[in-house]
């Protein structure tokens, strides 16, 4: 087994793994660099007030990304080169079955035709102490998960948990969590040595945990209490 720190952060790799981890270290970094490439800053194109003119537009914007012409369209599609017209300019509104014919031609699922049309975006304002108190299969007493807010369905995919975990008590038993997703944790205050499948990490405060949930983890010993940690939970929503 070997370890080593690199810009404030542990990895740990058996020596086969090691040594494939130092030839292809560059190409990793350029992955990771490519995949953290979106600008949490950027301004999407403003949105469409009005239905049929954003649809259009994203007929429009799917055809030219085909390379086809709307001659190309219409006879793929059955429909009329006046008719695609005027979905195209907003001065029609298309039938559900011709939004699918259209969808099937551009390989496009049918929601992609209203992306841009306006709608609201939920957002959870959680005043400090008024978190939702939850109980979790296993949790003792002195143990106590509030989360933080919730929202469901939305357009990115995800579904998101955040939970603010209080350990005020000693326990010889702890709970052996393990679900879908992506988890991360990040310790506010007290000190914990927190498990993951067969490693075991002394998280104190400003410590990030960052973790494959499938994987059993959970408090193996509360070193100093109380211990308050954040606790994000990922994972794709159902469809």
């Amino acid at each position: 087994m070997a370890s080593w720190l690199s810009a404030g952060m542990e990895f740990r790799v058996s020596e086969p793994d090691e040594v494939v981890y130092k030839m292809n270290k560059n190409t990793d970094a350029a992955k990771t660099a490519k995949a953290l490439s979106q600008d949490p800053h950027r301004v999407r194109d403003e949105r469409e007030k009005n239905l049929e003119v954003a649809i259009g537009r994203e007929v429009r914007a799917f055809r030219k990304q085909q390379n086809m012409t709307v001659a190309d369209l219409a006879k793929a599609s059955g429909l009329s080169i006046g008719m695609l017209s005027k979905i195209e300019n907003g001065n029609t509104s298309p039938s559900l079955t011709t939004l699918q014919t259209l969808a099937h031609v551009l390989s496009v699922p049918l929601t992609a035709f209203m992306r841009r049309f306006e709608e609201t975006r939920g957002a959870v304002h959680t005043k400090s102490g008024k978190g939702v108190e939850m109980e979790r299969e296993g949790t003792r007493a002195g143990h106590q998960y509030n989360l933080l807010g919730h929202i469901g369905s939305n357009a990115s995919g995800v579904v998101v948990e955040p939970y603010l975990i209080t350990l005020s008590e000693t326990s010889d038993i702890f709970p052996t969590f393990q679900h879908d997703g992506i988890e991360t944790i990040y310790m506010l205050e007290g000190k914990v040595d927190y498990r993951h499948g067969n490693e075991v990490y002394r998280l104190e405060p400003g410590d990030t945990l960052f973790f494959d949930a499938d994987a059993p983890h959970g408090p193996e010993v509360l070193v100093s209490l109380p211990i308050r940690y954040l606790s994000i939970i990922s994972y794709a929503q159902a469809d």
